[in-house]
């Protein structure tokens, strides 16, 4: 599938909402659920697990402290091949339109671990 495909644009509002996480202050775990809102055909806040975006404390085998920003993906499991692709090419705009650099993706809600998410991190040292 091409990294061009948009089959969804970014709602402006969670545009927003996701510029000012990545630079919020607090040092904690915190995560924005987004879904794609088919009528609409628009990337939307949501608090069903979809797509997430996860700040996300990470220690370096060196001590060093950084809060990476991952966008976990998932397409729901069971849902029609059409909804299938909206949710396959929505992914690229809203990489692109976060800017996010740390991308996942998951089978399962059950692959989700904090284990799976530092293995996936030390890649990025």
């Amino acid at each position: 599938m091409s990294d061009s495909l948009v089959v969804c644009e970014v709602d402006p509002e969670l545009t927003e909402k996701l510029r000012k996480f990545r630079f919020r202050k607090e040092t904690d775990n915190a995560a924005i659920i987004m879904k794609v809102d088919k009528d609409r055909q628009m990337v939307v806040l949501e608090e069903e697990f979809q797509f997430v975006v996860y700040s996300y404390k990470y220690v370096h085998d060196d001590g060093r402290v950084s809060y990476p920003l991952c966008f976990i993906f998932s397409s729901p499991v069971g849902c029609k091949p059409e909804q299938q692709m909206m949710y396959a090419g929505s992914k690229n705009r809203l990489v692109q339109t976060a800017e996010l650099t740390k991308v996942f993706e998951i089978r399962t809600t059950d692959d989700l671990t904090e284990a799976w998410l530092q293995e996936k991190l030390s890649f990025f040292r």
